[in-house]
């Protein structure tokens, strides 16, 4: 798995051995950061990744010009993973670490882009839309949240966001938000 553009390209990312941390696939980040470059771009951009596993999305976005990445991520494997592919490319500067589950966590915003990649079973059963309740509090009004989930999954629904639209790459459904 490797960096797909920008300053990091091509830069190898570590992932924990094992299927428990689900990597989004180079493929699929390619094309998610082409549609997010054609809706603004990233240059500047405040970013939180949720289910953050490897920091894949997270390092993409810092790669492509986003300024500020805050990861959160409970798994131990998985926050070994990113904190090494962060070291590795040095942007220790650039990225705050938060190891908790996203349900309990309490951030400050805004963000000008939240990446949500959470296990796909968490949609399927409305597990994610309560554990992001309130997110377009974090947001800044012209915000995108952006979630990965299985492509028959239902995009879900959250008070304060509408949905954009939902985009498919192989497997994979990549749903836009804005906020209201």
């Amino acid at each position: 798995m490797r960096i797909t553009a920008g300053t990091f390209r091509s830069r190898t990312l570590h992932a924990p051995h094992g299927d428990a941390t689900r990597p989004t696939s180079d493929r699929v980040r390619e094309a998610l950061f082409s549609m997010l470059t054609s809706r603004g771009g990233l240059l500047g951009a405040r970013v939180l990744d949720l289910y953050a596993g490897t920091g894949a999305l997270g390092l993409e976005a810092l790669s492509r010009g986003a300024s500020h990445v805050v990861f959160v991520e409970r798994a131990r494997d998985a926050l070994r993973a990113l904190r090494a592919n962060v070291t590795s490319l040095g942007v220790d500067d650039h990225v705050r670490v938060v190891p908790i589950a996203v349900e309990r966590m309490e951030l400050e915003g805004p963000f000008d882009l939240v990446l949500a990649d959470p296990p796909y079973d968490q949609v399927a059963t409305g597990a994610v839309t309560r554990a992001l309740t309130g997110i377009a509090g974090l947001m800044t009004p012209s915000a995108y949240l952006v979630l990965e989930h299985a492509k028959g999954d239902t995009a879900p629904v959250w008070t304060g966001l509408e949905h954009d639209e939902t985009r498919r790459v192989g497997d994979t459904s990549l749903s836009f938000y804005r906020r209201c």
